[in-house]
Order: structure tokens, then sequence, then C-alpha cells
């Protein structure tokens, strides 16, 4: 009989995109449930996936609001307890965020094996929180800027998550600048309005040297702005919301402007994409920053801080990067030596032999 197990995610598509993907990992050796609040069911397929929505309030937003909040969230670990009781699940795995708190605080309880998840460079609040009650906790590298020294033991360092259909397409291998340029912009699920408002002027100067074609996600409401602009300027684009294909648009791009959230510069790393990155100056603890250091440290990206960001940078940097094919062939070289090696069958294997562990 297969082991059960829960995996709690919610929020953001930082969060969700990775809860996808343990599911898909851990489904053929084990019976895999998924949960959710309210607002991490737009970015999964629910023709694809099975989910039950544990919503969780945000206990900090309001004051006012906190008494009712605190009742809300522990109502939210009554039917978490209830869950996990019902469906017999005995290893919770939390993708992190205030959404999982409650479902790894029934998993305590119920004295379940709990794993917890940190893609980021800094330790996310609540996994901070129930760090000295996880078994194990899922990283990308034991240089995390927060993570506590005593629980240095419970480290479990994995290549980053990526989504099956991404290791299907093929890796950029070559810089292939020339007179017409692709270019993708991703804000992320947060903190895309930068990203909307502050290009234009950008994409307006690159048309007259270049002929681009920009793939650009947005935010709803602001689509019908930008459709406008592009149309106003005879601009070629593509706007997509959240795209399930992101992995094969990404491919057909020669650069990519992004923010800095651990997904989307995991899967850029691993199809070799160049990319500036511009980290959301607004996210929790400021770990947008920490992930895109990462990266550049490693040579492999540029990056610019939105506060210090001066009229015509991103395209001065964009020329540059055009007329500079050295310094984008050692970036796109660093990628190749960092993403060789993470393959679906080594994350898999990985990750079954950590969960199995007496």
């Amino acid at each position: 009989m297969k082991k059960k197990i829960l995996i709690s995610t919610g929020g953001s598509g930082g969060h969700v995109i990775p809860a996808i993907t343990f599911y898909d990992h851990l489904k053929e050796k084990f019976d895999v449930f998924l949960t959710t609040d309210k607002r991490g069911k737009i970015f999964i397929n629910k023709d694809r996936y099975t989910i039950s929505v544990i919503d969780v309030p945000q206990l900090t937003k309001n004051f006012y609001k906190i008494p009712f909040n605190l009742i809300f969230f522990f109502t939210s670990i009554l039917k978490s307890i209830f869950f996990i009781k019902k469906n017999k699940i005995r290893i919770v795995i939390s993708t992190g965020g205030y959404m999982s708190l409650p479902v790894c605080i029934a998993g305590k309880i119920l004295n379940c094996k709990i794993f917890l998840f940190e893609p980021n460079m800094i330790i996310g609040r609540s996994n901070l929180f129930f760090l000295k009650y996880c078994y194990k906790i899922f990283c990308y590298t034991d240089q995390i800027n927060n993570f506590p020294k005593e629980y240095n033991e419970k480290l479990e360092l994995i290549y980053p998550l990526l989504r099956k259909e991404v290791y299907s397409e093929t890796k950029n291998s070559k810089f292939k600048f020339n007179k017409k340029i692709n270019i993708l912009i991703i804000g992320g699920s947060q903190g895309a309005d930068f990203l909307q408002n502050n290009l234009k002027n950008c994409m307006i100067q690159l048309s007259k040297n270049f002929e681009i074609y920009v793939n650009h996600q947005i935010s709803e409401k602001n689509s019908k702005d930008l459709e406008i602009f592009y149309k106003e300027n005879q601009i070629k684009f593509n706007l997509f919301n959240f795209e399930d294909s992101i992995a094969e648009l990404i491919k057909k791009n020669d650069l990519c402007i992004t923010r800095s959230g651990a997904s989307s510069l995991a899967e850029l790393v691993y199809l070799n994409i160049p990319f500036i990155t511009i980290p959301f100056p607004y996210a929790k603890d400021n770990h947008q920053f920490y992930n895109g250091i990462f990266y550049k440290n490693k040579n492999c990206c540029w990056l610019l801080e939105q506060k210090n960001i001066k009229n015509n940078e991103i395209f001065d940097l964009i020329m540059h990067i055009a007329s500079d094919h050295q310094d984008v062939e050692s970036k796109i070289n660093e990628m190749q030596k960092i993403s060789y090696q993470n393959t679906w069958n080594n994350i898999n294997q990985k990750l079954l032999d950590t969960i199995n562990e007496n």
C-alpha cells in the first residue's frame, strides 16, 4: 500500500509551481494530495490536478481584523487536522508561506513527518518558524543568508525544481542576437506593474534599432493599456498572463527581462537564456534581491536594482548585450556549468531517497 503525502501550497506562483512539481515527482510512488488557498487555485490546471482548498487569512494585513483572522486561522488548523486524519496522511510537504502554516501545525499535532521547501536565498518566515519541527528542508544551496546554523543537519540540497516539460525543451547553446530580437518580459504573479509601465520607452528605442517581437507577461488590470501601446508604436507583441507552456515560450526568446523569483530564474538558467533581472523590491525580506545576486555572482546574468535605474539604463544595457558577444557567451557558459546535472531523474531519486529515510 502506498504511503500518503499531502503537499501544502498557496498564494503566489512562486509557491504553487514547486508544489505542482513535487506532485509530479511523487505521484508514481505515493498517494499524493494537494491543498491550496483560494489565491493559489488560479495557478493550478484543474484538468490535471485534484486540489482541496483550505483558505488561510493573512494575520497581519489589517490590524482591526486580527481577532477575526485569528479565529479564521485556528479554524484552518482544525480543517487541516480533519483533512489529514480523514485521508490517513503521514507525510506533509510545505512549499512555504503563511498559507501552509495551519497544515504544518496540524501535521505536527498528528505526528506526521514534515518536509519544508525553501528555494530562496533568504529563508521565509513561515519556514523559519517551523524549522525546529520539520524532518528536512529542501534547498538549492547551503549558503542561505539567515539560515540558523543549529539546523544545518536538516538541510537537504537538491537541484532547482523545474516543471517536467522544461526538460523536453532544447537548451540554448550560443548567442544569437541579430537584427531580429525576441524579448521576453516576465513580471511574475506579483510585482508586474513596474515592468509594464517602465519599459515602454526602452521598447520604443529598441524598435528603432532592431526588429523586435515582445512576449510580455501582464496583470489583467493594465493589459489593455499595454496592448494599445504596442499597437500604436507598431511593435510586434504577444501578451500573456499565467502561461502553462512557459518553457516553450522562454525558448523562443533571445533575451529575458525578469523579476527574481526562484522558479523563473531556475528555468532561464536551465535553458541558458541570457537575462536581465530586476528584483521586486517589496518582496518579503528582500528575498528576490538575494536570488538575483546569487546568479549575478556566478556571472549568469545582469542585475539592476529598481530604485537605482536611471533613464535609458535598460536600453543601454541591452545595446551592450547586443554588441558584446563575449560577455553574453561567458554567461551562457556559466549557466551551462550550473545546470548540466539538473535532470528530472536526478531530482526524482533524491526526493524519493530523502522522503523514504527512516
